[in-house]
């Protein structure tokens, strides 16, 4: 959400911010609303004022047993025509705010000009993108074999985007959330919360999803919204706060499953379980002073990465380009994982600094020491990671051809019950439960 005063202050400053994301025409159409309303406005005031001086003329006039019938008739016509302009009044306030609130954030200056994925910048590498010795699979090919991946039953009781996992593959999912959360919570200094799945309007408005991107929701019956990411819940906890200095940063992180319609997706990624209608996350939101947001975007970035690290993945962090970067942030960093199977990188975590943006959706603020007004926070959200990818990525890369089994990385041991190795399904559950 953008300040209109800034707008109205520096309206070059908008300009120039948003034709880096090919938007234009909008500054000079969002003040001219903005000049009618406040021309209104001013004109409201004026007529008020003109209705209560004939209002106390007209009570000493008929004390006076003086006729009033003009003056009355005045006031009639006054009141009609506020009537009118009133109604006028909040016809502008709502559209101008549908168009501030559905208006991109600025970007920062050092973010890449560019039109797409294709120009964002390499920044750093992890390990080595190589080939698998013995022959690489896709995920999909592995869970098949071990017996243990099911899109045919999910698209069954679901239909098409969900997966149902069973055996060591389930329990190979819930290992990698495991370690996640606590790796956040006991070395990264993040605090755990198991939040709400389901959310009103105001809490997808506050963080930028409503009302733009209404489509890409799931809403139940009963008009709460599925959680998209725990990005929502976990930044909310702030909304309508003014949160002590000495309280700052907030380090939130959960393990959710998280739902997206995957509107605009059709013929993306359609085998597999890389875009599904359902998926876990390990979400990190912070809550800063604006003057720390940049630190700590770069070291939300970094917890994303001990992740991968820990796991033995090979990864690169890109740093997104103007025509890639998403509705809220004003940077954002994509870790993209190596994939053998596909023999390509893929995003697994995306990690970004918002600004005051949604804060000032959310009204979210702190009061610094010393100072009576106070200023908006900062709000940084990052995946830490995508369990679904995740995965994948262990799937992939720690596959075993000799066996078609998958060897556990070591850090995930613990949470397997010190199992070393997954290995295909003795009975095929799917053969024995065919129809």
């Amino acid at each position: 959400m953008h300040d209109i005063k800034a707008i109205r202050d520096n309206p070059d400053l908008f300009d120039k911010g948003w034709a880096r994301r090919e938007l234009r025409g909008h500054t000079a159409s969002i003040l001219g609303f903005d000049e009618e309303r406040r021309y209104l406005q001013t004109d409201l005031q004026r007529l008020q004022q003109e209705r209560n001086t004939i209002s106390k003329e007209i009570g000493q006039k008929k004390r006076e047993g003086t006729d009033t019938s003009a003056m009355e008739e005045r006031v009639s016509t006054i009141k009609h025509k506020m009537t009118e302009m009133e109604e006028r009044e909040k016809e502008l306030a709502e559209q101008l705010n549908w168009r501030l609130s559905t208006l991109p954030n600025l970007l920062d200056d050092d973010v890449p000009d560019g039109a797409d994925e294709s120009d964002n910048v390499e920044i750093r590498r992890h390990g080595e993108a190589t080939p698998m010795p013995g022959g690489a699979k896709e995920h999909f090919e592995i869970g098949a074999a071990l017996d243990m991946m099911d899109f045919e039953v999910a698209a069954k009781m679901s239909g098409s985007r969900f997966v149902l996992l069973h055996g060591g593959l389930a329990r190979l999912e819930r290992a990698l959330a495991q370690f996640m959360i606590d790796l956040h919570t006991s070395e990264h200094g993040y605090t755990e919360v198991s939040p709400p799945l389901l959310v009103r309007d105001n809490a997808l408005y506050g963080t930028g999803q409503l009302p733009k991107f209404a489509e890409d929701q799931f809403r139940t019956e009963q008009g709460h919204w599925l959680i998209p990411t725990a990005e929502v819940s976990l930044t909310n906890i702030v909304a309508d706060c003014i949160i002590d200095a000495d309280y700052l940063p907030r380090r939130y992180t959960a393990f959710t499953p998280c739902f997206r319609s995957e509107a605009g997706s059709a013929g993306k990624d359609t085998r597999g379980m890389l875009r599904q209608h359902q998926f876990y996350k390990v979400e990190m939101v912070s809550i800063t002073r604006p003057e720390d947001s940049a630190a700590e975007h770069e070291r939300m970035t970094d917890c994303a990465e001990t992740v991968l690290k820990k796991l033995g993945l090979s990864f690169r962090t890109v740093v997104l380009c103007s025509g890639d970067t998403g509705f809220c942030a004003r940077k954002t960093y994509d870790i993209e994982v190596w994939l053998p199977g596909q023999e390509r990188y893929r995003e697994i975590s995306s990690c970004s600094n918002c600004g005051d943006f949604q804060a000032r959706r959310m009204k979210a603020r702190f009061r610094p020491q010393g100072v009576k007004e106070t200023q908006f926070v900062h709000t940084l959200n990052g995946s830490g990671v995508a369990i679904g990818r995740a995965l994948i990525a262990v799937m992939e890369n720690y596959y075993d051809p000799a066996d078609g089994g998958i060897v556990v990385p070591d850090v995930l041991k613990p949470y397997m019950g010190g199992l070393e190795k997954i290995m295909p399904a003795t009975i095929s559950e799917k053969a024995a439960l065919r129809a």
